[in-house]
């Protein structure tokens, strides 16, 4: 029994990553990533390949500003997930991926706000007693498809 709770709990804040990563990188938060992200943690996005927390935190940085094109500061683009399926690989690492739909608040030609649906695939880790994602990739399976994702993240590379 006891391991089934802390396997409940594991995978409880493993979710709770991905959600919290979405609520900080679209209200601007950004600098408060390392809550989200290991020191080394490797993200393959639509921005591109960003490998450690600072280059994380500047393409994101740099990525909110692109799309922030009326200058509010304030939610230009908004990331619900769902679907999240997580597998613990061990006392202290797991697997996980989510569905992405990816939104555009902020003023364009174009007045559809779906901007691209996606796959999260990603690998975490549990450091100093808190999960963080260590690897993350985004397939995009709308508009535009990627390769398809292989079974495990670890075959990606």
């Amino acid at each position: 029994m006891q391991d089934k709770l802390r396997a409940l709990i594991d995978k409880d804040e493993i979710r709770d990553l991905r959600i919290r990563y979405s609520h900080l990188l679209d209200g601007n938060r950004i600098d408060e990533l390392d809550e989200v992200f290991a020191a080394d943690a490797v993200v393959e996005v639509t921005v591109g390949r960003m490998e450690g927390l600072d280059a994380i935190k500047a393409g994101l940085k740099d990525a909110y500003a692109l799309f922030d094109r009326d200058g509010r500061c304030h939610y230009p683009f908004m990331h619900p997930i769902a679907n999240h399926l997580i597998e613990l690989t061990g006392p202290d690492t797991a697997t996980g991926s989510c569905y992405l739909v990816d939104f555009e608040t902020a003023s364009k030609a174009d007045p559809d706000p779906l901007l691209l649906l996606g796959l999260y695939a990603d690998e975490y880790r549990r450091i100093d007693d808190a999960w963080r994602i260590t690897r993350s990739r985004l397939d995009v399976v709308w508009p535009a498809s990627s390769p398809p994702p292989s079974t495990s993240v670890a075959d990606r590379d």
